[in-house]
Order: structure tokens, then sequence, then C-alpha cells
């Protein structure tokens, strides 16, 4: 019952944590084009402080929408302030890192052959980082490497990786790429709330009391302007994040935190194309190498293959060698009922009770247990490298011919 109220927990948050971000991320996009796309108004439309307006279809009508330079003559009632969707992502999103890796199964988020930390540490360590890394940023973004867009992206770069890293030699492969993502979600919220959202009242208040806005206020919204840059440039990779705990060949890898670093460079980079080409500017170049590093990135992640010659020179396994291992290593889990209580079925459906099961998810077995180590979670059985060997052979043995 424990595990069946938490699977329903998970979904319930997850679920609103998509929701969420979709919303957010959707009008983070929708405003950069909408920027990149105005153009400049008719005479008529200048005196009225337009400083550009857009045409465009949907849904079946016909929209205008203009940006004022400063603000209209007199501010509207209703003005809708886009901040919610941002802070409901963060939200959802602590409560999940909470629900799921700090409260829920600490296989995916702690390896005791790393570290062996207790809730408490593994909850110190986390929500320190989150804190700490944005405290960083905020002390950068208001230091003059802000004028520096080029040196601000690479200072930035460097920190992303060193946390990747530095969460990759503390945490499990998927709990260290949840809390990079983490980092990356607190720095663009943090963004809204410490940055655009003030910049935006300090604007809506000038208007109000019919003054020029002053220094201050022209400093803030350029900050703001720089803060809404860095957050579409972030997307990308916080998506992949958001759904790279499906792919154990990413967080598994020995150099999980390199691959993070690398897919999170690449897609900031494809990013960048966009933004381009919405201003008018078609790089082609930028997606042709985008895609050249993703091709290496794959070539370079590519588990080895197996000597054939080794496998054949191997001792033979018997099948009665790898049912103690199964039973010891892998049918905590995976089998119809499991006994470990954070889950009610088996984990992504795959049931090893019987060697022919295990036979007919060899390729996923071998992936999980032998080429990544990622299974079993957190290496709570303890099982050796001598055994993952054994495993990997027999499975090469009884492999298609």
């Amino acid at each position: 019952m424990h595990a069946y109220l938490a699977d329903w927990l998970s979904l319930i948050i997850r679920w609103f944590h998509v929701i969420a971000g979709v919303a957010w991320i959707g009008a983070s996009f929708y405003f950069v084009w909408l920027d990149n796309h105005l153009r400049e108004p008719p005479e008529w439309k200048k005196q009225k402080g337009i400083k550009g307006d857009l045409w465009a279809i949907h849904g079946g009508g016909i929209y205008e929408v203009a940006k004022y330079q400063l603000g209209p003559e007199e501010m509207p009632r209703k003005l809708h302030w886009f901040k919610w969707e941002a802070y409901s992502t963060l939200m959802s999103g602590l409560a999940l890192l909470f629900a799921v890796y700090y409260f829920g199964n600490p296989g995916y988020l702690i390896d005791t052959s790393k570290l062996a930390l207790s809730t408490g540490g593994a909850i110190a360590i986390g929500m320190g980082t989150l804190i700490g890394v944005m405290l960083i940023y905020e002390a950068l973004i208001r230091s003059p490497l802000s004028r520096n867009g080029l040196a601000f992206g690479a200072v930035l770069l460097v920190i992303l990786v060193a946390v990747s890293w530095g969460m990759f030699q503390v945490f499990a492969g998927r709990g260290a790429f949840i809390h990079v993502g983490a980092v990356i979600g607190t720095i663009m919220v943090a963004n809204v709330f410490l940055g655009i959202v003030p910049a935006q009242r300090a604007l809506v208040n000038a208007i109000q009391q019919g003054v020029e806005p002053d220094a201050r206020v022209a400093l803030l919204a350029e900050r703001a302007k720089l803060r809404s840059t860095h957050n579409n440039y972030l997307t990308l990779p916080v998506i992949f994040i958001m759904i790279s705990n499906h792919y154990p060949m990413f967080y598994g890898h020995a150099h999980g935190w390199a691959v993070l670093a690398a897919i999170g460079f690449i897609t900031a980079f494809a990013r960048h194309f966009f933004n381009m080409r919405h201003q008018g500017i078609t790089r082609p170049s930028i997606l042709v190498v985008s895609a050249l590093l993703t091709l290496a990135l794959i070539w370079a992640m590519a588990p080895s293959r197996p000597d054939t010659r080794l496998t054949a020179n191997a001792p033979e396994v018997s099948d009665q060698q790898i049912r103690v291992l199964v039973e010891a290593h892998c049918q905590g889990c995976h089998v119809e009922n499991p006994p470990h209580p954070a889950f009610q079925a088996p984990p992504a459906g795959i049931s090893l009770a019987t060697l022919e099961q295990l036979k007919d998810h060899r390729d996923q077995v071998y992936q999980a247990t032998v080429a990544t180590e990622y299974m079993p979670l957190g290496n709570t059985t303890g099982i050796t490298r001598e055994e993952r060997d054994l495993i990997g052979t027999w499975l090469r043995q009884v492999g298609p011919e």
C-alpha cells in the first residue's frame, strides 16, 4: 500500500510539474519570439508611444500585438503578469525532489560506493548546493561581468560543469542529474523573482506616478532583459534533465557529469540558432555543428563491444550461478510482486523471475548491469565487478547466434 500511494503521489506532483513547466517555458519561448518579431510601427502609432507591433493569425482570428516604449498613457485596470508559471514549476519540482529522491527510493539518490549519506545529509548537500549556486549567480549578474554576455556565459558554463561534477561525486547518477536540473531551475526562477518581476513593478510604478523611469529603473530593465535571455538558453538543457531519468545510459555512464555538460552546451548552442533566426539572421552552420557534436557524443558514449574471443575462451557460466546472482541482486525489485517497499510492480515492466525472462531482456540487463553498472539501484545489494562480469559472460553465451 505504501508503494502504491507513493506512486500516486509521485504521478500527481510530476504531472503538475510538467504542466507548470510547459506553461512557463511556452510563455518564455513565445515572448522571446514575439520580441524578436516586432516590427517598426507606422508614425501614428509611434506618436502613441508604441515601440513595435506584430500581426498574427491563430485560432480563427487575427491578432495585433503592440509593445510600448514605456507604457500607455493610462495603465489598464487588468494587467497580466507572467510569474506564477515559474513559481509553480519550482514549488512542484522541489516537492518532487523530496517525494521521489529524499523520502522515496534511496537508490535513486544515494550510492554508498561514492558516499554513505543519511537522508539529512543528502538534503543538506542538495539544498545547500541549490541556494549556494543561486547566490553566486546573483552576485555575478549584479557585477560588471554582466555587461559582457560571452564572458558571463562562459563563467556560468564553468560553474554548471563544476556542479555537475560535484553532484556525481556524492550522489547516484540519477540523483546527480536531477540536482543539476534543480540548480538550473532555481537560477531561472530566481531570475523571475529577483530580477524580472521587480523590474516590471518599477516600470509600472513609474508609469502610474506619471514620471520618467530613472536610471535605477533602466538598470533593472536592462538586467531583466539579460536574465530573460539566460532563461531562454537554459530551457532546453533543463527539459532534457526532466526526461533523462528514463535513460540510464546517460546518468549511469561512468562520466555522466561530462555527458550532461556536453548535452547542456549542445542544446543551448542549438537554441542560439532559433534566437538569431527570429531576428532575421539565419546561420545553418550552428545546427550543423550541433548535429556533429551530438554524433560525436553518441560515438564517445557507445559501449565497447565485448571481445568475442574472450567470451569463447571464458569458462562457461552455469545457469545455477546466474540464478543465485539474479535472486540476490535483481529479484528484490524485478518480479511480479516486488518485495522491495518502494515498488508495487517491476520497474520498467521488466520481470526477471526466470532465466527465460532474463534472456528476453538480455540487452537491457547488459546495458544496466554490466555496461553502465547502474543496476542494482545505488548498489544496495553489494554486487561486485566480478559478479557483473559473470552475468555479462552468461548473457553473451546465451545470446542470439
